[in-house]
């Protein structure tokens, strides 16, 4: 049970100690008003001070959630030598340690996911997605400003979410299955990036199109 606290502190500094109580209710409850007021009961405040320190209830928890989730992971890569990693190996390790950090709190996500997949939710669910990407690209390195940035970005999201949705129904020892899983979905983008460089090769050595009429013209050109 989360420490007791008391209604002297301000809302914001209630929010991190409510939402983290909140996952031990979010397993049996959802990220709903019931695990939001159960948690205000373990930390020991006023139903009246959760509402200030979530005025937009436990879609706000949910929220700050995936944010410190980032956070966490953020810290946890700067821990890593993942500059002496090839890139691949650095978007591998970074993906694989926000599951290992995640590991007691499979059911937690999937909650959350559930809330996520509602129509009127699905913003907050691209939007976290999008920026869980951007804190593995960055951590591996990327300073890209261009299109690449978003393809980039886009693209590991399509990865992280699958593997995501693969860890949380894996039962293997050590969730081997998921890593196996992990490692080839990283080799299938891997080969759509080397076809797609031939291809971007291939048609800069390419004639243009003046060039080609030109020497149907001129044949000894």
């Amino acid at each position: 049970m989360a420490k007791k606290q008391t209604d002297d502190h301000t809302p914001e500094e209630l929010r991190l100690p409510l939402m983290e109580a909140m996952t031990d209710h979010v397993a049996f409850d959802g990220w709903t008003e019931k695990a939001l007021a159960n948690a205000a009961a373990d930390v020991g405040v006023s139903p009246e001070m959760a509402e200030l320190a979530f005025p937009r209830g436990a879609i706000e928890a949910l929220e700050l959630h995936l944010e410190d989730a980032d956070r966490v992971l953020a810290a946890a890569l700067k821990e890593r030598d993942l500059a002496s990693m090839k890139i691949r190996d650095r978007i591998t390790t970074a993906i694989r340690t926000r599951l290992e950090l995640n590991m007691s709190e499979r059911e937690v996500i999937k909650r959350g996911l559930a809330v996520l997949a509602l129509p009127q939710h699905m913003a907050l669910g691209s939007k976290a997605l999008w920026r869980t990407a951007d804190v593995m690209w960055r951590a591996a390195g990327d300073t890209s400003t261009d299109h690449n940035w978003y393809t980039k970005r886009a693209t590991l999201s399509a990865v992280y979410s699958s593997v995501l949705l693969y860890w949380l129904n894996d039962d293997s020892e050590g969730c081997e299955d998921t890593w196996a899983f992990l490692d080839r979905r990283i080799e299938n983008v891997m080969a759509i990036e080397k076809a797609k460089f031939q291809m971007r090769k291939a048609c800069e050595n390419a004639p243009t199109l003046s060039s080609f009429l030109g020497r149907l013209r001129y044949p000894g050109a």
